[in-house]
């Protein structure tokens, strides 16, 4: 082998040598989502079981016209037909009851990953998908969903996904709604066995700050997540065209959650000032609730 060929292998070698390790490095910052995640029950327990309480809106910040939506709100409006079968909305569906399967899509030819797919219920129509080809969001006046529109990109090791696009929904399962002008975004981290993901909701309707929440998840070698078929009956008879709700001021359970757990019913109203630990500060200068007399209801469901 004389001089010049020996000088073009070497740095053919090198050029593949360094390709590879180009190749190694973007492999490594797309970390791989794939797989079945369990939700971690102990964690966040009444969000992820039987919902919060009424009338706790603490850690909100939330406005007063969220505070009406919820304070009208009655549990037996879950009850409605179009009610029963309806998904949770994409940023509140990570704290739902339900165990996840992430699935990748990729070029056939690059095998780069064009999407990410999060199913929670393993129905067709429950796929989320997450769009990683760099296309742009539809306009502002395209149709909405409860999933939304997702796309992705990758910040080192992170997964930030932005979703516009959503339908109305709800940012905390006792009638503290989100409406469909709000957008999201999440970021995706995997340490080892466990996913955490933060979501950030921002709504000008009925937020004044962006609200921030983390949700964990658990890698399960065992998982398998079964189709979860839904079918709408009549759960409860009522007159044709009513809609379960408080007229406002005169819900009688805004009070329970105070009166149960001793804390001043100011503070159980929410608002940004209540996200802080600084909030505790003036939680010490406020008077603890009295349990209150227990009052009846409205038979009307």
């Amino acid at each position: 082998m004389n001089h010049g060929t020996r000088t073009k292998l070497v740095g053919l070698l090198l050029f593949v040598f360094i390709m590879g390790l180009g190749g190694s490095i973007t492999a490594f910052a797309q970390v791989d989502f794939s797989g079945e995640w369990a939700p971690r029950f102990y964690e966040d327990q009444p969000e992820r079981g039987p919902g919060p309480e009424l009338g706790d809106y603490l850690g909100l910040p939330v406005n007063d016209a969220a505070r009406m939506r919820a304070d009208t709100w009655k549990a037996s409006y879950l009850e409605l037909p179009e009610w029963q079968c309806r998904p949770h909305p994409a940023d509140y569906i990570w704290r739902g009851p339900s165990n996840l399967t992430i699935s990748k899509e990729e070029d056939p030819l690059t095998r780069e990953i064009v999407a990410w797919h999060a199913n929670w219920l393993r129905n067709p129509e429950d796929d989320r998908m997450v769009y990683m080809d760099g296309r742009p969001h539809p306009p502002a006046d395209a149709p909405h969903s409860w999933f939304g529109f997702s796309t992705g990109k990758w910040e080192g090791d992170m997964l930030t996904v932005t979703i516009t696009h959503l339908k109305e929904g709800y940012i905390r399962r006792n009638g503290m709604a989100r409406s469909d002008k709000a957008t999201v975004t999440e970021h995706w981290l995997r340490h080892g066995n466990v996913l955490t993901v933060a979501v950030i909701v921002t709504d000008p309707v009925y937020l004044t700050e962006p609200f921030i929440r983390t949700t964990d998840y658990e890698l399960d070698l065992h998982q398998h997540v079964p189709p979860y078929p839904c079918e709408m009956v009549d759960e409860v008879e009522r007159t044709k065209g009513s809609v379960p709700s408080w007229m406002p001021g005169t819900n009688p359970y805004l009070h329970e959650f105070a009166d149960k757990h001793g804390l001043p019913f100011e503070a159980t109203r929410g608002g940004a000032e209540t996200m802080y630990p600084e909030y505790r500060k003036k939680l010490e200068k406020m008077t603890p609730a009295t349990p209150r007399p227990a009052q009846t209801a409205s038979k009307t469901p």
